[in-house]
């Protein structure tokens, strides 16, 4: 279940394509302001010494992600919006509201819906890069959080390999899930009546596209 690493300034990550119970609010708590030699290596770590190096200096941080296709980006992006969204939590809302933490970790299903298709290598890639910010008050608490989408791969959208799927939104329009979605779309009931996203796969095994629908609606 180590599947981080140290490598001077680098945290490693391995995929090891299985769940493990490392990202739960106790793992989160022991990470509270520690420095990054006190404990195991982890995403929660890199994020703590981004968020100690902002209110210390006053100085905006940055974290990069980075890696191949599969190597688990998408996943530690999550991970760190979710650290700062629960160890810095205002606290604050309002009465039958979602909080601001919550809204900014809900924006992932909607955008993994348009931009998150089936490579030969991953069920789940992201075909496009993200710059995320996110805001803090001079407390420390999170304030806000805005997003700049860049290169999404448009040839996919005419075109997948036979192993290959095209963007996940489309496939979770048409799982049924929202009944009413296909007519005021102007959709057909069979998939294959659109060439140009049904040159791949259809379904796949690892997703719900329903269960997508359901969370992205």
């Amino acid at each position: 279940e180590l599947i981080y690493t140290y490598s001077g300034l680098f945290c490693i990550a391995i995929n090891p394509y299985k769940r493990y119970p490392i990202y739960t609010l106790r793992t989160m708590e022991l990470y509270i302001g520690k420095r990054r030699n006190e404990c195991w290596p982890h995403i929660f770590a890199i994020a703590e010494g981004a968020y100690q190096g902002m209110v210390n200096s006053g100085c905006n941080q940055s974290i990069l992600i980075t890696g191949e296709s599969g190597a688990g980006k998408t996943e530690n992006t999550k991970k760190v919006i979710s650290y700062f969204a629960t160890v810095c939590s205002s606290g604050k809302r309002k009465e039958g509201e979602a909080s601001l933490e919550d809204k900014i970790v809900q924006t992932n299903p909607v955008l993994e819906a348009w931009g998150n298709a089936k490579t030969v290598r991953n069920d789940n890639s992201s075909r496009f890069g993200k710059f995320i910010r996110i805001h803090f008050n001079q407390a420390g608490k999170l304030s806000g959080a805005d997003m700049v989408v860049y290169l999404l791969e448009k040839s996919r959208l005419t075109y997948q390999q036979p192993l290959e799927r095209c963007y996940h939104a489309f496939y979770n329009i048409m799982s049924d899930q929202v009944p009413s979605i296909k007519e005021k779309c102007l959709l057909s009931d069979n998939i294959l009546d659109y060439w140009f996203v049904s040159q791949g796969k259809l379904t796949v095994p690892s997703i719900d596209d329903k269960e997508d629908m359901q969370f992205a609606d």
